[in-house]
């Protein structure tokens, strides 16, 4: 039985493998992603071998936090659950949220302070940088059973990640020997990174969590297409916050074309002004909406940043938001090929005054799951996944900016759409 079992599993991996193999990209090349990207269960197992748990660097945790010792934060790579722990040293750790011995997840809560870790199972113990420290009943009763003479802890502990931090920001990965945080994120994302994570102690504001019906990659395609931005969401473009004429930009890494910066410069001027023959091409303008509390958009100016709006994708599963004076990370968990989840994180920096603090926060209504610019997202990003998944029409069309991969100038652009699939294609073989 257990023989057959074997060979039904393996059989089942190589399946997968099978068929990730026989799909063939369109011959047309970029200007074409394939349905399947988004709905084919055998890419999705390759992905997340390949790149959740191949050489990339995976957003976990801010350091605020866990900013004392012993202080742990469930959290994901990918779809696997792991644990962020501060150790006895201040040394942060990720290991697997999986006990090395039956499997169990043993860590329940999202947040907390520990000594150790104790799976609930069978009691198996560890200290908080995941190495094993005690078995009940390791040498058996009255000499009786117990586990073999040979058997070392040190061999069985927790499965630990590569760690790196960049200003208050913790990353992990299953790669032992992954480049430099700085090389992977390159030089044109970590001028507005930095503007974030500028080495000002961070403070937490709250969270948001939320589940949306559609493929992960969906949401890196939607903050790497201002295309959108000047079209779906009324609130952006009534108040000119991005906006078709605005100063604004599409910056991709000039390195793998993967992580992205959305960027735009909202005029001093809170209701936009718009030309006649611009709002004919915008359905979502709505002429004379008006703010009941205009401190709503109020861009209170406190760095160098030209940009008063960066939204950043960092692959494979992070986002970083600015969005005027309202800071907050995304952290993206896939859950198969037609569904993720989303963590908002909110944040500001722990020496903001007491009118700052209320100014963040009242601006963080702009966000999450429910807010004036994030609700619309999450409904065509169904709507995107329900036509592809349900239509007899095999590809999506990314054809705005012709001959363009990357970066670009004009917010009507899919550029960087390409260049994030043309490294996808090479990561995944396809």
């Amino acid at each position: 039985m257990y023989e057959s079992q074997k060979i039904l599993g393996r059989t089942a991996a190589e399946k997968n493998r099978g068929e990730a193999d026989e799909l063939v990209w369109p011959k047309e090349g970029l200007d074409f992603i394939p349905d399947w990207v988004y709905t084919s269960d055998a890419i999705y197992a390759r992905e997340v071998e390949r790149i959740f748990h191949g050489r990339t660097w995976n957003f976990v945790a801010l350091e605020a936090e866990i900013p004392n010792s012993g202080d742990y934060k469930r959290s994901n790579v990918g779809p696997t659950p792991v644990v962020v722990s501060r150790a006895e040293d201040g040394s942060i750790h990720v290991f697997e949220n999986r006990c090395a011995h039956r499997g169990a997840e043993f860590c329940r809560h999202s947040h907390g302070n520990n000594k150790e870790f104790v799976c609930p199972y069978h009691q198996w113990s560890y200290d908080l940088k995941g190495d094993l420290q005690g078995i009940p009943f390791k040498r058996g009763v009255n000499r009786v059973g117990g586990m073999p003479r040979d058997f070392k802890n040190a061999d069985h502990g927790l499965k630990q990640l590569n760690v790196t931090t960049r200003n208050g920001v913790v990353f992990a990965s299953y790669c032992a020997d992954m480049e430099p945080l700085e090389d992977y994120l390159t030089p044109e994302i970590l001028t507005d990174f930095d503007t974030v994570f500028n080495g000002k102690k961070l403070q937490i504001h709250g969270y948001y969590r939320n589940e949306v019906p559609a493929n992960w990659k969906m949401y890196h395609e939607n903050l790497k297409d201002p295309y959108h931005a000047t079209l779906l969401h009324s609130f952006l473009v009534v108040f000119g916050l991005v906006l078709a004429g605005n100063k604004s930009a599409m910056i991709a890494d000039s390195k793998y074309g993967i992580h992205g910066t959305m960027a735009s410069a909202k005029k001093d001027d809170i209701y936009a002004q718009v030309s006649e023959d611009t709002k004919k091409e915008m359905r979502s303008f709505h002429e004379g909406m008006k703010l009941q509390d205009e401190r709503l958009v109020q861009y209170i100016k406190e760095t160098d940043s030209p940009w008063s709006v960066t939204m950043q994708t960092i692959w494979p599963n992070l986002i970083v938001q600015r969005e005027m004076n309202t800071l907050g990370v995304r952290h993206i968990v896939p859950n198969g090929p037609n569904s993720f989840v989303m963590n908002w994180t909110m944040f500001g920096y722990e020496d903001d005054t007491e009118e700052m603090k209320r100014h963040r926060l009242r601006q963080g209504n702009l966000m999450g799951p429910s807010g004036f610019l994030g609700l619309e997202d999450n409904e065509a990003l169904k709507f995107a996944q329900e036509g592809i998944t349900r239509s007899r029409t095999d590809r999506s069309v990314v054809k705005l900016d012709p001959g363009n991969i990357g970066s670009a100038d004009s917010l009507i652009s899919e550029a960087a759409i390409r260049a994030m699939y043309r490294h996808y294609r090479e990561v995944m073989g396809l």
